[in-house]
């Protein structure tokens, strides 16, 4: 029966690892009601959590669930003891304490982003915790520390991450982590604050043709080249007069 449990945790794990990007240290959010749950079956937390989960963990809880077991006094001295040697996580509750249960639902906001197994035997806050999706469970049943399955929630998510309907938040940190380092994002930013400037379209071509100057047609090359030769014909006589001697006159 042990090994079948432990069969079935390591494939619900491997479902919260692959569709949500759990990793290792698991971080396993505790409450009051499980460590008195944990006292009364005579369960060791820190040393069967870890084997049952086969891997590291990193146990915490918040100030407002150990404010909770102070208020409730000395009949859950012995859960608030176990308590107080795990990790206490910040919480927006800091100056005005709110229950247990109020405090795990604002931790975990709506999509689990810092991945959080929650252990609690609290029956309505296991039933709002099903509606998120992500969030892995823990409780005890007959002495024994129990993964529960995937919420039908959960399921529902990863059926429309594959089926292309919605963008996983690990898909979308990446996408902009992408941007950031690539600046495509102070690229954007910078053109959104930029008013569009219109664009100035190239000319017409037919409108770039040179036009055609108005004018007297020019002369044709054979009739240039024949004043030319009289030109130069003429000049040649006149250095021939001019060269001849004159004739000498009779007296």
């Amino acid at each position: 029966m042990k090994i079948k449990r432990q069969k079935q945790a390591k494939k619900t794990i491997n479902f919260y690892k692959y569709n949500f990007s759990f990793r290792e240290p698991f971080q396993i959010l505790i409450d009051g009601t499980f460590c008195q749950a944990a006292l009364k079956n005579k369960i060791q937390i820190k040393e069967q959590i870890p084997k049952y989960l086969m891997g590291e963990v990193q146990l915490c809880t918040t100030n407002c669930a150990l404010k909770e077991l102070e208020f409730l006094g000395k009949e859950l001295y012995g859960a608030k003891i176990i308590l107080q040697r795990f990790q206490v996580r910040n919480c927006n509750h800091f100056k005005s304490p709110v229950p247990a249960s109020k405090c795990l639902l604002s931790m975990l906001e709506k999509t689990n982003p810092h991945h959080y197994f929650i252990a609690t035997q609290d029956f309505n806050v296991t039933n709002d915790l099903k509606k998120i999706p992500g969030v892995p469970l823990l409780y005890i049943i007959l002495n024994t520390i129990v993964l529960d399955k995937p919420s039908q929630s959960s399921l529902d998510h990863v059926q429309a991450v594959q089926m292309g309907q919605l963008v996983s938040p690990e898909q979308q940190q990446r996408i902009s982590s992408l941007k950031e380092e690539q600046g495509v994002a102070q690229k954007d930013r910078e053109r959104r604050g930029k008013k569009r400037k219109r664009k100035q379209s190239n000319p017409n071509p037919l409108s770039c043709l040179k036009k055609k100057k108005k004018g007297l047609p020019t002369p044709p090359l054979k009739k240039m080249e024949g004043e030319k030769k009289r030109t130069r014909h003429k000049k040649h006589k006149r250095g021939t007069e001019e060269s001849t001697p004159a004739a000498p006159t009779t007296q």
